[in-house]
């Protein structure tokens, strides 16, 4: 059924006969995921009223359709279709020269990312892990400040010294400026996501978590350019879901996880559930050839001891947490803190589904002996290989070089 608005005396739309076909039984008045996208839309023009947000929020909430893979798919289409635009074809030609393709990575964007709200307070172990991965891969992080932390990516970069980078510069006039000086670049969320702001307040008021919890890892600014994924949720049963979600949305690489404990990234205390979309066709073909593979893995499988999540989870505020990332980062933590361990887990699973953990051969640069680990473990991921090279990225000085030139690039620009 077509999406039903009432025109209002104000320039707000109505959104009146969705609310009443959404609550309590959207299945049986057939409301489509279609429908819903169309009026989460509204928001981001500020032509839905607040009342009738917070509404449409909470019955996608209490009817559970906020945790449907197509209505996460078709919302975050939406969401990416509101957010400022970027010169796609500048942008693919500076991911062509700067990419380094090795193994089955073609050379372009990736991101790792958390949905957040695990309540387990670890390091900022994805925004960490996407600098280790730029030294050998394209980074497009996608973050924001704290929602549900002390110490959000944004909140981590910024207190970083001894100079922070000027995330405010990072926009979609100057993201291909970027990475013609780094393979990394920070993409902070209210800088290419200018209308979340008419929800923010509402998001606040209502006091528990809304579809917008799900849609940020899903609603990157250069989405259609990402060539691979690591996506970490807080709640097992949200896993498959954002598989297909991923699948839904044309993704080829990428893996959903979640730790045992209800952690949005690879666990390094226990077992954490893997969703891995694996590409079956070895050309361009429909979504149809991408098939979810389900599996465990533990610190084991990446030649790395388990650690309880009390020794990675400091708890700290933003400076304390960046005095850390610039220790690990210039390679002055032990090599068996286990912080360190956690990071190093993460990265190489960024490593293995972005596909350079495929290449038989290895000639990274300084301090690399070429020794490939070919031993697979589960769902035939080189996940001991991902680890050599993470190791590699922080040893060598590499993802501190990719750091210091993001840094100084972002620096370069005045903020808008």
């Amino acid at each position: 059924m077509a999406h039903e608005v009432e025109p209002s005396a104000q320039q707000n739309i109505s959104i009146t006969p969705l609310l009443r076909r959404l609550w309590p039984s959207p299945g049986e008045n057939k409301v489509s995921a279609e429908e819903i996208a169309l009026a989460i839309a509204l928001i981001f023009t500020d032509q839905l009223s607040p009342v009738q947000t917070g509404a449409l929020l909470t019955c996608l909430h209490f009817t559970g359709w906020d945790r449907r893979a197509d209505v996460i798919a078709k919302c975050a289409e939406a969401m990416r279709a509101a957010a400022s635009q970027i010169d796609r074809n500048a942008l693919v030609k500076v991911v062509e020269a700067r990419g380094r393709p090795e193994g089955d990575y073609k050379g372009g964007l990736c991101d790792i990312v958390g949905t957040g709200g695990d309540s387990h307070h670890t390091f900022n172990i994805s925004t960490t892990s996407s600098i280790l991965a730029s030294s050998l891969l394209l980074l497009s992080k996608h973050g924001n400040r704290a929602s549900t932390s002390k110490s959000g990516s944004a909140d981590l970069l910024n207190s970083t010294r001894p100079t922070a980078p000027n995330l405010m510069a990072v926009t979609p006039q100057s993201i291909c400026k970027i990475y013609e000086k780094s393979n990394y670049a920070f993409l902070f969320a209210p800088i290419f996501h200018p209308g979340m702001k008419y929800v923010a307040p509402i998001r606040k008021e209502l006091g528990w978590r809304t579809i917008f919890n799900l849609l940020g890892p899903l609603a990157n600014p250069v989405e259609g350019n990402i060539e691979a994924r690591l996506l970490g949720v807080a709640r097992r049963d949200i896993g498959p879901v954002f598989a297909e979600a991923l699948q839904l949305s044309g993704a080829r690489k990428a893996m959903v996880v979640c730790g045992e404990e209800d952690l949005d990234e690879i666990s390094c205390a226990g077992r954490t559930y893997c969703w891995r979309l694996v590409d079956r066709s070895s050309h361009q073909s429909t979504p149809g050839d991408v098939d979810i593979e389900s599996f465990t893995i533990c610190a084991a499988d990446f030649g790395l001891p388990a650690h309880a999540l009390k020794d990675v989870s400091p708890g700290k505020e933003p400076h304390e947490n960046a005095a850390i990332l610039t220790k690990l980062l210039q390679n002055q933590l032990p090599r068996d803190d286990p912080i360190f361990h956690f990071v190093l887990m993460n990265t190489a699973a960024l490593f293995v589904i972005a596909g350079v953990c495929e290449a038989d051969t290895s000639d990274m640069g300084h301090g690399d002996d070429g020794k490939v680990i070919p031993e697979r473990g589960p769902g035939g991921g080189r996940w001991k290989e991902g680890v050599r090279r993470a190791r590699w990225a922080v040893e060598s000085g590499e993802a501190w070089r990719q750091w210091t030139q993001f840094v100084e690039a972002s620096n370069s620009f005045s903020t808008p």
